[in-house]
């Protein structure tokens, strides 16, 4: 039987294997490797394991040890997916793809909307990608408005228009889709009527565990676990079943 894992730290509060159980109803094992050093976790992997979810703070590690790049890879830099294949170890990236997944259901894939991200850190670039893939105005907001434009231009695949945190309010407004990747609140969130965050459509949170604008961050977690699944096992999992977890 193929086993599958997550490998971070800590990550002991993980919904990753009550989710993976409900999506193919226990048929997998699915394992939290819990260790200190990414080596440690990488060798369990390479050991035991067919393929591994990566949470922080091994992201960038676990990009380094891909033998093979997906196309979302490249466009980002990061990795949370390593797969074992005949050719080597496959990076994927899950933030991609089940942001993308959601964009095109909210959206309708409508490219003509526009998309505000506000993060660029990991789940931010992924989110960013994963809009400017669709062929939709991307604009980033960053606390660093430098790191948000050295990456937009040095990854050379995208588009995208880069903006400071005082424009938060008003692209929040202008915007169709919303996706928030920081793991604090912005200051300028104040700017904002209570009605003007619940009135937002599309709005889509990374951090699930604490999140600062509408409680909706646990969509993050199972868009990407149904995408990143999917890719380890070949099949689809069960979303309702996932989505009673949520």
């Amino acid at each position: 039987m193929k086993k599958f894992g997550l490998i971070g730290h800590p990550i002991a509060h993980s919904l990753s294997p009550a989710l993976f159980k409900a999506g193919y109803d226990g048929r997998y094992t699915y394992d939290l490797i819990e260790e200190e050093s990414f080596e440690a976790a990488y060798s369990r992997f390479i050991n035991e394991y067919d393929g591994i979810n990566v949470t922080a703070p091994f992201k960038e590690q676990a990009f380094a040890k891909a033998d093979i790049l997906s196309e979302e890879c490249r466009a980002i830099g990061a990795a949370n997916i390593l797969i074992k294949t005949p050719q080597g170890i496959k990076a994927h990236n899950s933030d991609y793809l089940g942001v993308r997944m959601w964009i095109q259901e909210v959206s309708g894939n409508d490219a003509s909307q526009s998309v505000l991200v506000v993060g660029a850190g990991g789940a931010g670039k992924a989110a960013a990608a994963a809009a400017a893939s669709l062929g939709m105005q991307t604009t980033i907001i960053n606390r660093t408005m430098s790191k948000a434009a050295q990456w937009a231009e040095n990854q050379g695949i995208y588009k995208y228009i880069i903006k400071p945190v005082k424009a938060f309010a008003e692209e929040f407004r202008r915007s169709d889709i919303v996706i928030y990747t920081l793991p604090v609140a912005l200051p300028q969130i104040s700017e904002l009527d209570r009605s003007e965050i619940e009135g937002k459509k599309a709005l889509l949170e990374a951090n699930y565990k604490d999140p600062v604008l509408r409680g909706n961050g646990k969509l993050w977690l199972l868009y990407q676990a149904v995408t990143g699944y999917g890719l380890f096992t070949g099949e689809k999992p069960n979303l309702e079943r996932m989505s009673d977890v949520i």
